[in-house]
């Protein structure tokens, strides 16, 4: 997959500003709104099942985070992904914390049987997790896969016919008969809580220009983990590197993203 390509989705995010609905959770949602921004995207952060059926009508992307899920929210994300699959909307799935409890694996699973997903955005033990594997997850954060976790990504993608990404030292990304490997990053990304968040925001950001799942996912990976690698230059820890990697991801250009990600077959 040639780097030019990612350039282009980013070009089209500026370009066409995109709006991003997102239904997440209230302990990053300013951070998810504002990385839409630094992208290119428009975000607007509408939960209310009253409201969201016509919103995301309007989106291009619907992005859905359970980081802080109860009864109600859910019912708002089956509504608006409902809508959202209806209108040929793409759902992009950040399942937090699935497998550290009933009620979040089975709303998890809940939205994956019922709604049409572009994406299933997670750690290693969330997505294991869901695909029915054996995963120790400790609130929200993965501890243990004790399978090949290159396997169980493609195999949960196809059984799905979705992309499936699992974020990590090294990206992860599948849609059952691809996988790449994203090897951007910086170890400062994981010191701060809220940037597995903000990477299902840059997700939905770059699917609602591009109709190819596994590409718009792999140039979202690349352009958040090449911001992290030039925020770390800036910053002297974890909450000067959070504010750099804002600016980060608002100064990334197409040629830089084209000429830096750092893609590769598994």
């Amino acid at each position: 997959m040639n780097g030019k390509e990612f350039g282009k989705l980013l070009e089209a995010i500026r370009t066409e500003r995109p709006m991003v609905h997102h239904i997440t959770n209230y302990v990053t949602v300013n951070d998810c709104a504002n990385i839409t921004m630094c992208i290119g995207a428009a975000p607007v952060m509408a939960h209310s099942a009253d409201e969201v059926s016509e919103m995301v009508s309007m989106a291009g992307a619907l992005v859905l985070n359970i980081g802080t899920l109860d009864a109600a929210q859910i019912e708002a994300m089956l509504i608006a992904g409902k809508r959202a699959n209806e209108l040929g909307i793409p759902v992009v799935l950040d399942p937090v914390g699935a497998g550290a409890t009933r009620l979040r694996t089975s709303s998890a699973r809940k939205l994956i049987s019922d709604l049409k997903l572009a994406l299933i955005k997670g750690n290693a033990g969330e997505v294991a997790t869901l695909a029915g594997e054996e995963a120790s997850v400790r609130g929200v954060d993965s501890m243990s896969v004790k399978k090949d976790i290159l396997g169980i990504v493609s195999k949960f993608a196809a059984k799905l016919g979705t992309t499936v990404a699992i974020t990590g030292k090294t990206d992860i990304v599948s849609d059952g008969k691809s996988t790449l490997l994203v090897d951007n990053g910086h170890p400062l990304m994981s010191s701060f809580s809220g940037s597995g968040c903000m990477v299902a925001s840059l997700c939905g950001a770059f699917a609602a220009v591009s109709g190819d799942r596994l590409k718009s996912t792999v140039a979202a990976l690349a352009a958040f983990g090449i911001s992290g690698e030039n925020a770390a230059k800036k910053a002297k820890g974890p909450y000067s590197f959070r504010a750099a990697l804002f600016d980060a991801v608002a100064a990334l250009t197409p040629a830089e993203l084209a000429r830096k990600a750092k893609v590769r077959e598994a």
